[in-house]
């Protein structure tokens, strides 16, 4: 335990991780102290199915926002994968996994479409990401139409294989799901911190033009980064199908926040040129707890989750935006300094 912290201290923005993992041993000790059914192995891992989708898009969505931009068409990225492959498998007779396939690349193409706009026109993030929100949220209602089973119902039905991908347990106890979890965040680990890729991510969110004098292909590196998002939430529309057992366009619509949440908690500024894998795999694990660790424990009704979210990323912003305040930081040091002449002045 104290190597891996050690190793954890050592890696990127490692005093913010430090606080993630006192953040998420905080959770356990007040949420175990109130219910102990809280510490069952068994249900934390049956609980991860609610939230690690978040834990799986909020990992690449990181990359966007290390290079100043944000992703705020993910969630309906997530029920346009999912209406695809039950359209495409039902009403299209394809096999399940030309379907899963087929989903994942119509994802991309999203992805690439919005990069573009941002990459190539210089139109804002927020813009292309909101408008793309709604667009694919349209296809996705429109590919419904494709279907002979009613959008309301859901396509359901789905071969066993497929249904596998959540049912099945890794030794008996572990999710599948968990598996592919830790499989996406090794590979946007290495990608951000271990390779020229990541390197540039960074250099473009600290300094586009610099950037450019260096040779990066800056557009290219900010298309890139919209792709992995948008497959990333391919992933979890098929994990979350998978779970549920049925195709809806409108699935994982309140996603959002928490994806968005879980980067900044995780250190990532939203201005850009900073941020950490390990730290938003922390921060998503620690929101997912307190969504499962409140209704379990102190009887919250699961239609007011939103609302600790909120204040945490509030929170997190605002704080986050003092500290790096020249004049807060000033003020601080002149307190300091005072406080230290008086100890002097009292040890003469």
């Amino acid at each position: 335990m104290k190597t891996w912290f050690n190793r954890l201290r050592k890696g990127p923005n490692f005093s913010w991780n430090a606080f993630l993992v006192l953040l998420l041993v905080m959770e356990f000790v007040i949420f175990g102290s109130a219910n102990q059914k809280f510490l069952r192995p068994a249900l934390l891992l049956t609980s991860a199915n609610d939230f690690l989708p978040v834990c799986m898009i909020s990992i690449f969505v990181t990359f966007v926002m290390i290079t100043g931009g944000i992703d705020i068409q993910v969630s309906s990225i997530v029920g346009l994968t999912s209406i695809v492959v039950g359209v495409a498998w039902q009403d299209f007779g394809l096999n399940i996994w030309a379907a899963v396939a087929l989903a994942v690349i119509v994802a991309a193409l999203c992805g690439a479409l919005s990069g573009f706009f941002i990459a190539y026109c210089g139109v804002q993030a927020m813009v292309v990401t909101l408008g793309g929100s709604f667009l694919y949220s349209g296809l996705a209602l429109l590919v419904s139409t494709l279907s002979s089973t009613e959008s309301y119902q859901g396509i359901s039905g789905f071969p066993d294989p497929f249904k596998q991908i959540t049912k099945y347990k890794l030794f008996g106890a572990v999710p599948l799901q968990i598996v592919i979890f830790l499989v996406l965040l090794a590979i946007a680990y290495l990608l951000l911190h271990r390779t020229k890729y990541g390197r540039r991510v960074y250099l473009v969110g600290v300094n586009p033009q610099a950037a450019r004098y260096s040779g990066v292909n800056t557009c290219r590196v900010i298309m890139s980064t919209y792709i992995l998002s948008a497959v990333s939430a391919a992933v979890a529309g098929v994990v979350m199908t998978s779970y549920l057992g049925t195709a809806k366009s409108d699935l994982g619509g309140n996603l959002t926040m928490n994806i968005i949440t879980a980067c900044v908690l995780g250190g990532t500024l939203s201005t850009g040129g900073k941020g950490s894998i390990i730290g938003t795999g922390l921060a998503s694990i620690a929101i997912g707890l307190l969504r499962f660790g409140m209704p379990l424990c102190f009887k919250v009704n699961t239609q007011y989750l939103d609302i600790p979210i909120g204040v945490l990323l509030l929170v997190v912003v605002v704080g986050r935006s003092l500290a790096g305040n020249p004049a807060v930081i000033a003020k601080f040091g002149r307190l300091r300094a005072g406080r230290k002449g008086k100890k002097e002045q009292a040890a003469a």
